[in-house]
Order: structure tokens, then sequence, then C-alpha cells
């Protein structure tokens, strides 16, 4: 196995305070018309300030990553040499699910871009209980615990979807702004494998890296997570949004993208003023 611990970077909160926090209120009409509760945040690197809608929320609440758990568990695939590279594929089991784009062989690449759970699940099952929660601790990732204190020996397969291990927005932001920068614990080149599977535009004026994430939250509300960077004129800003809905019909994938883009336009991006 390899392993490659890096003490002193394995927090993730991203210095938000009182001092450089902009409230913007106005955010809140894209929540509300989407029918939605939530929380966005946006980290202007070059400043360090923050524009947040419903700072307690974004500093203080903690909830299931969902398929933002991808990150993780693909660099510790990778580190740990379960994952060769993002090419390796993981067959599939033959089990019908919702998700037609799970239905199929896939490798990672693929795997990350469609949220496969299966495809995770296995890879979580490669890495083991014992590696998972030595990794969990290193990074202080979130809460940390991936099973209950009494069942011990808990799946290792789904923690990050079943509300065992829960993390903050502010949390999440300040993971993958050190990903973005090859801060995390990690060979460097793994953290780039997972930049370029997060890459969902590259042009001249803008490149936007994200990763989603869905599930269910305790009193069975939908969640969704959007989680990632912008660039514009070589200056980058990193974001999160948190949304969740009691309906559980909601299509809260096309409700967050959408979100998102009304959101980085409210804030002047995507038309060179950035």
């Amino acid at each position: 196995m390899k392993f490659y611990f890096v003490l002193g970077l394995s927090f993730f909160v991203a210095a938000c305070s009182s001092n450089n926090v902009k409230k913007d209120n106005s955010l809140k009409q894209y929540f509300d018309e989407n029918k939605v509760q939530g929380c966005f945040a946006l980290m202007d690197n070059g400043t360090g300030a923050f524009t947040v809608f419903n700072l307690a929320r974004y500093r203080d609440s903690a909830y299931q990553p969902g398929a933002t758990f991808d990150i993780v568990n693909s660099l510790i695939g990778l580190q740990t040499g379960k994952i060769v590279n993002d090419s390796m594929v993981v067959k599939w089991d033959g089990v019908q699910r919702t998700d037609s784009a799970w239905n199929k062989d896939l490798n990672m690449f693929q795997a990350f871009r469609v949220s496969s759970a299966p495809y995770y699940q296995e890879v979580a099952r490669r890495i083991g209980n014992d590696t998972m929660q030595l990794w969990m601790d290193t990074l202080k990732y979130g809460a940390k615990t991936i099973h209950d204190k009494v069942k011990i020996n808990a799946a290792v397969d789904s923690f990050w979807m079943n509300n065992k291990l829960k993390i903050t927005p502010d949390q999440q932001l300040g993971l993958v702004k050190r990903l973005y920068f090859d801060q995390l614990p990690f060979f460097k080149s793994y953290q780039e494998v997972v930049k370029r599977a997060m890459a969902m535009e590259n042009n001249t004026n803008t490149r936007l890296a994200y990763k989603s994430g869905f599930g269910n939250l305790e009193n069975d509300n939908l969640l969704g997570w959007i989680v990632g960077w912008i660039e514009e004129n070589k200056h980058v800003y990193f974001f999160v949004l948190n949304t969740e809905t009691p309906d559980q019909n909601a299509d809260l994938k096309t409700i967050q993208l959408k979100m998102i883009g009304d959101i980085l336009k409210k804030l002047n991006f995507f038309n060179g003023k950035m």
C-alpha cells in the first residue's frame, strides 16, 4: 500500500469569519423560486473575501456528502492502489438501477462524472474499513466517523450516503480549495486526475469545475450539493451550493445546475467582468 500523509494540512475549514464575509440576502430569490432551502458561498481566493447566503447553515450545519465524497474516495483509491488510474474499469454487476448511466461497465473518469454509486461502493470495499477510517482521521474529513459507535464493523460501502458521515458546507469549500492547490495529503498526480474529472467547462474566458451529490436526510428531505471552483481571467473563486427540499419528486439535479448558473451570473461571472 502507498500512503503519503502530510500533517498540518489535514483540516478543511475555509477561514470564514465576520471580518471577511459579505452576507448577500439577494441570493434568497434563487432558493425561493426553486422552492428549496439551503445556502451558498463564494470565496475570492485573491482577497479571501466570502459572499454568503445563509451564513449559519454554511458554517455550522453538517450533512451527508453524497456523491461529493467521490472526490475523496477517488483520491484514497488512487493513493492506496485500489484505483490504478482513471481508466480502471469496474464491471457492472448486472443489477438494473434507476440511473441507467450506472448500468454498464465504467472506468473511474466515467463513474465520477455520472456519480456512480456502485463503482464507488466497490472502490470503498476494496479500500476497507480500517484504511478508510485512517484516512478520515488523517484528513479530519467532516465528523470523520464512518460507522456507529456500537456497530464498529458497519458497511464501508455506504457511510457517505446514509447520514453516518457528515460535513459542513464550509468544510466542503475548504476541501476543494486545497485540492485546487494540490495541498491535500495525496500525490500531486492523483489530485490532478480528480481535478480533470471535475472539469466541466474550459474555454478562453472561463474554467468551471465542480462535483455534485445528492441524498436523503434523516427527515426524508432530498439533499443536494454542488462544490467546486470557477476561474475567469486567471483568477480563481471557490463555491459551494447546498440545498434541500421536502418534495420527493423534485429534480434536484436540474434545479441545482440552474441555480449555480443563475447565481454565478448574478455575481458577474460568464460575462467577462470578473
